[in-house]
């Protein structure tokens, strides 16, 4: 089981989500009414189909590579990248080899 991430306590946000094969792997952070924070680990090939959500979010990528489409462009990130997929707009991710991001959404 894994150790939760405390308050107050510094920790490695890549190293907080760990891989599996053949999986998305989520993880929470923080979550309230205002928004939340959900670290994921995606396997090679892995991803999120087409989508939308009534808010705006952040990615940030935190480890490897991965292929963003918003609105149907598609944008390539790596490692310290970040993109804002905007609301109600369709998304979806792919991994072009395993990756690990940050998601972070807020409500309003």
């Amino acid at each position: 089981m894994e150790k939760s991430i405390e308050k107050g306590e510094k920790f490695q946000a890549a190293d907080a989500v760990t891989y599996s094969m053949q999986s998305v792997i989520s993880r929470q952070v923080l979550k309230n009414e205002k928004g939340n924070i959900t670290l994921f680990a995606f396997d090679k090939g892995e991803g999120l189909s087409e989508h939308t959500a009534p808010f705006d979010a952040m990615v940030l990528l935190l480890d490897g590579k991965a292929g963003i489409t918003i609105g149907g462009k598609l944008n390539i990130l790596q490692a310290g990248e970040a993109i804002i997929m905007p609301a109600n707009i369709p998304h979806a991710l792919n991994a072009m080899e395993r990756f690990k991001m940050m998601l972070v959404m807020i409500r309003g």
